[in-house]
């Protein structure tokens, strides 16, 4: 159950990531090395660019973060570690409000993780 959990948050990650960067980096990686980042629309401190926005959705969204979460409980399920419930409580609770904020999106299988993660943390209390 974690380990499916753990893989279900890389590829929650991965394919955030990888996919927002296939839809905006031909456009944009170019003003993103041509520090286009820091210019604002119209002198406007709190506008966004469009090269900002493309940014904010790949390398500073939530799909790296993610990526390394899954990676954590792949690492910790391999030696035989239960992930603290926080985590799985972290994701369902970050998931949801995401969810509430921007509407429904293939990341609802986050929800599935933290579950899977909640039961096998559960289980593995009752063995001990």
């Amino acid at each position: 159950m974690i380990k499916s959990a753990g893989w279900i948050i890389v590829l929650c990650g991965l394919g955030h990531t990888v996919g927002a960067l296939v839809e905006t980096a031909p456009r944009h990686v170019g003003s993103w090395f041509a520090w286009a980042l820091w210019e604002a629309p119209n002198n406007d401190p709190v506008a966004m660019s469009h090269p900002a926005a493309a940014f904010w959705y790949t390398l500073y969204s939530f799909g790296l973060p993610l990526l390394l979460i899954g990676v954590i409980v792949l690492w910790l399920d391999r030696r035989g570690l239960t992930p603290p419930p926080f985590i799985a409580w972290s994701v369902a609770a970050w998931t949801v409000v995401g969810t509430v904020l921007s509407g429904l999106s293939p990341l609802l299988f986050l929800l599935i993780a933290a579950v899977l993660l909640l039961v096998g943390a559960r289980r593995a209390a009752l063995r001990t």
